[in-house]
């Protein structure tokens, strides 16, 4: 029978499991899913043997979020459109009292990197997150992976060299993203064209996720001209009903979630930098909404 104790330690450890999980798989539900399995791994082991109950949860975490990778991978599942992340509630609170660690924390969990490891290995994103966003040592993450140090290193260097080169640059500000955040839905709503032009960078992106299940473009938009001309003419058509505005912080940074009624409708956030805007980020896929609090 579990008690108590058990339960309480592995709650815990639940927000650093989650937090690996996610940002393994990049889906809120998936994520849960695996960090349920750990819970029943967890509780049908035998813990007089687990010295280090973090280490042992995260190992069991880690694996399991690997398998399911690689069977997402396997399936060769196809998606209508852009893919990006599930938007993923971040709030760090008093869990995370350092500016530098949270700063870290934050990127590693920004659709802008999870969108590039999407593209790695599960070995290598697993290596990735535990290194990179968790800081744990090459040593005991070979130990986790039941793989070699030097091997470890290897897939360390890898990961690294490819995230770096394929990632966009952009500034994590909170206070400057919320701002321009706050212009740019402004300008977009009034239909002015000039004043997004103002904000945008001149090789802005817009990347819109709907998986085919509600009205997004189906491929990246470029330039500020054209970015700015989709905006105004989303704006004009005007087809959420009843709309609402609520700001919150999801991966990372500050995004806008936009209501219909109390139905959550899209998620938007953007990427800055020099003062401009480098990146926006439309998510209308409302299998990926599901999650998010409306309240």
């Amino acid at each position: 029978m579990t008690t108590e104790t058990e339960t309480d330690v592995f709650e815990e450890h639940r927000p650093v499991l989650l937090g690996v999980a996610y940002r393994m798989l990049g889906r809120v539900a998936d994520a849960e899913d695996v960090v349920q399995e750990a819970w029943l791994r967890w509780s049908g082991a035998d813990r007089s043997a687990v010295r280090e109950p973090r280490g042992y949860l995260v190992r069991v975490t880690t694996r399991l979020a690997i398998d399911r990778l690689r069977q997402v991978k396997a399936r060769g599942e196809t998606y209508v459109g852009p893919w990006l992340p599930e938007p993923y509630v971040t709030d760090f609170g008093d869990s995370v009292p350092d500016t530098a660690e949270r700063a870290v924390l934050a990127d590693s969990v920004s659709l802008a990197v999870l969108v590039v490891l999407e593209s790695l290995s599960p070995l290598e994103r697993a290596v990735f997150v535990l290194r990179e966003a968790f800081g744990y040592p090459y040593a005991e993450i070979a130990a986790m992976l039941d793989r070699g140090e030097a091997a470890v290193r290897q897939l360390a260097g890898r990961a690294r060299k490819h995230v770096d080169e394929r990632r966009p640059r952009y500034e994590v500000d909170p206070t400057q993203r919320r701002d321009l955040t706050e212009r740019f839905l402004a300008a977009a709503g009034e239909g002015d064209l000039e004043g997004l032009m103002s904000l945008l960078a001149p090789d802005v992106r817009l990347v819109g996720d709907s998986g085919g299940k509600s009205r997004a473009p189906l491929r990246v938009v470029e330039t500020a001209d054209k970015v700015g001309r989709f905006l105004v003419g989303a704006a004009k058509k005007g087809d959420v009903p009843d709309l609402s505005f609520r700001f919150m912080e999801l991966n990372g940074g500050p995004a806008v979630l936009v209501l219909s009624g109390d139905k959550p409708d899209s998620v938007f956030q953007v990427d800055i930098l020099d003062g401009r805007i480098q990146s926006v980020y439309i998510i209308r896929n409302p299998d990926k909404l599901r999650s998010l609090p409306t309240a």
